[in-house]
This record gives structure tokens, sequence and C-alpha cells, in this order.
């Protein structure tokens, strides 16, 4: 009886294990389709940033002063940021992006979008 015990046990710490693992998973999946860019000392960090197609990037403000995200073709725009406000956009389209800060001009980077990766 005390090996079916033992067994029984075994067997609810294992499924309880596989089950956690499957949202860690998940979550892995959804960190690769994130982007980050922070907004500091008047630059975009990183200055060029390479995402899959249907990946959302988010800018964080950490200067001190107001910054905004703004895309030279005008696919889209923030609006002014405060110190640790974030702005978010998804790129769905494969392709470059420049921006640029547009209270602060001489602020430049860009996004350069590759097709999705492909489910196997």
């Amino acid at each position: 009886m005390a090996a079916r015990t033992i067994s029984w046990t075994f067997l609810a710490i294992f499924f309880a294990c596989a089950a956690s693992a499957i949202p860690l998973a998940w979550t892995a999946a959804a960190l690769a389709r994130e982007g980050k860019v922070k907004i500091g000392n008047f630059t975009f960090d990183p200055p060029v940033l390479k995402v899959k197609a249907g990946t959302v990037v988010t800018w964080t403000n950490e200067d001190d002063i107001p910054h905004t995200v703004a895309s030279a073709d005008r696919a889209f725009k923030s609006r002014a940021l405060d110190t640790g406000d974030k702005y978010t956009f998804t790129f769905t389209a494969p392709g470059t992006y420049e921006y640029f800060c547009s209270l602060h001009p001489h602020m430049t980077a860009k996004i350069i979008v590759e097709g999705a990766a492909s489910q196997r």
C-alpha cells in the first residue's frame, strides 16, 4: 500500500510541475514578441531595433523631460511622454520604420521589422 501512495504522490507532483511549465513556455513565446526602447539622455536605446512582424514595441521615457515617438512616415505617433510614461505600437508589416522625437528632432532611431517567424 505504501508503494501505491508514493507513486500517486509522485504522479501528482509530476503533473503539477508539468502544468506549471506550460505557462512558462507561453511566457517565453510572448516575451519573444516584445521589443523595448528606453528614452534617456536625449537618445533612443537601442538606436536600431530588429523585430519580427507582430511584435509589440514599448518605449519608456526615463529622461527627466518630455519626449515623443513619431514615425517619419506617420505610421505612429505618441503624445508627449513625461518621465515614466510608456508608448506601445504593434508592428504588423515588414519594413524599416525611422522615427524621432518631435520635440527634439535630433533624436532619431529606427525599427527594422522582418517577416513573422514561421510556425512548424
